[in-house]
């Protein structure tokens, strides 16, 4: 994963005040992104964000991501453009202590926690998890008609066998 989109920052490189940048795929890297998600094509990714030092030696990596896809429609298979925009919102420490027993492990509206390894914030990880997350599971175009029709609906109904000893009985 972290392949498509090598976006790393180093922790010691944040200056005091944090760390804010705006980034866009190349054309490589949105064509392994667009083969990795297994997409007809990504058109645009782009993303800004910011890295800021926490207390307890962590960093809180905060931005936005906005991409335009092009995915096959899930009824015809022909292309269907769609726009992507997500927020992220992650939190890095060198050490990631587990809860204690009985504390709430997943608090809502807290910002996902990830370990800080070799002083580096995958910022291209991240950003592919989220777009990935955030494509559309069933691309439909609108003009898309699914027409079934049941097999079995179209079939003549066969004559049962017994249809034929039906007839030779007598009628009461």
């Amino acid at each position: 994963m972290t392949d498509q989109l090598n976006w790393i920052e180093k922790s010691a490189e944040i200056p005091a005040g944090g760390l804010q940048r705006d980034r866009a795929a190349t054309s490589a890297e949105r064509q392994a992104v667009a083969q990795a998600l297994d997409i007809l094509k990504v058109e645009s990714l782009s993303t800004n964000y910011r890295i800021n030092a926490i207390a307890g030696d962590g960093y809180r990596l905060r931005g936005t991501l906005a991409a335009v896809v092009e995915q096959a429609c899930v009824v015809s298979l022909e292309p269907v453009v769609g726009n992507v925009n997500a927020d992220f919102d992650v939190e890095f420490f060198p050490k990631i202590d587990a809860p204690d027993e009985g504390e709430e492990a997943g608090i809502l509206g807290v910002a996902d926690v990830e370990l800080l390894e070799h002083g580096e914030i995958p910022v291209g990880r991240i950003v592919y998890e989220t777009l990935s997350a955030s494509l559309d599971p069933y691309p439909r175009r609108s003009d898309a008609e699914f027409n079934w029709q049941d097999p079995k609906a179209a079939e003549p109904e066969k004559t049962s066998p017994f249809a034929a000893l039906s007839k030779l009985k007598p009628d009461r």
